[in-house]
């Protein structure tokens, strides 16, 4: 199944799992009167919306380069979290106000066996589309599908604490555990929102591949033995496609049309050891110089591999 299939099959089915949520949890919350399964369902309902965004995003994301984006729509997935941070942030901020004048205010909860009931059935709904989703992050690398996953964790945690705070207020008489669970989903929220944009802005600043990943295309690219000195290697991704380039002497007395099918060869041999990827190599005669004085350009790749150089 295509990379791009896959992303809107899990951004599907987190829309599915929000509106049975949403329709739970408003009749839930009607009749419980707590503060943390309101928070819950407003949660859930900027799940709804967060989903939506995403199905948006994974969808334009996919789209094909044209003339006014040649390098494709992958960021569209990096805005699409960013959305999803900005709802969260605004859930969060929410929860945690009602939270407070709660434990100002005072009030009580009702209706425990059908809170606690609901909550269960977001439980078992969360971890399915959570498994899924796995699956989608592991095959795709998808951002927006990521973001997604880290909010619908919180979920996990958030539907656990209604129950407890049930629990305690209504069964161990404690009264402040509904507003003080608000407060703790409050702040996980605020957390959740953080970790999901980080990995948003390192692909909308085109932040370089992990240490692990770089490590692994230089050592694949040094499998071929007509290669030497690769330089200026840089690496980004965007949505679910990846982006390299580089630099590679090969010798001055090599034919244009020798020096073409030894990059073909090498091309063809990465790309399908790194699929979705568009790769750009540079020839330089051997021995030449670029920016003596930039070891950002000039570090020859092959050496940090412990001296395995091809």
């Amino acid at each position: 199944m295509k990379r791009s299939t896959l992303a809107r099959s899990a951004a599907v089915a987190s829309i599915t799992v929000a509106l049975l949520l949403v329709t739970l949890k408003t009749w839930a919350s009607w009749r419980t009167g707590s503060t943390a399964m309101l928070g819950s369902l407003a949660d859930s309902a900027l799940d709804l919306v967060a989903s939506l965004a995403t199905l948006v995003g994974v969808w334009f994301a996919a789209q094909p380069a044209d003339r006014e984006h040649r390098f494709g729509h992958g960021k569209a997935e990096a805005l699409a979290a960013m959305v999803q941070v900005v709802l969260i942030a605004i859930s969060a901020t929410a929860i945690i106000f009602r939270a407070a004048m709660r434990l100002v205010e005072g009030g009580e909860t009702a209706a425990a066996p059908e809170g606690i009931a609901v909550s269960t059935i977001a439980i078992v709904a969360t971890f399915a589309l959570l498994a899924w989703q796995r699956v989608v992050i592991a095959r795709t690398g998808s951002v927006a599908i990521h973001a997604d996953h880290v909010h619908y964790q919180s979920d996990l945690l958030l539907n656990l604490a209604v129950i407890a705070a049930l629990v305690l207020d209504q069964y161990a008489g404690f009264g402040l555990a509904d507003p003080l669970f608000g407060l703790a989903i409050g702040a996980w929220l605020l957390w959740g929102a953080w970790s999901a944009a980080s990995t948003a802005v390192d692909q909308l600043l085109d932040r370089e591949w992990p240490d692990e990943k770089r490590e692994a295309f230089v050592a694949a690219a040094a499998r071929h033995p007509e290669l030497s000195n690769l330089h200026d290697l840089r690496t980004r991704t965007s949505g679910t496609q990846d982006f390299v380039q580089f630099h590679v002497d090969l010798p001055g007395s090599m034919t244009v049309e020798q020096a073409h099918d030894v990059i073909e060869r090498v091309e063809a041999d990465l790309c399908g050891r790194f699929p979705e990827m568009e790769l750009l190599i540079h020839i330089d005669p051997q021995g030449h110089i670029d920016e003596p004085n930039n070891p950002l350009v000039e570090e020859n790749e092959f050496d940090r591999l412990g001296g395995a150089t091809p």
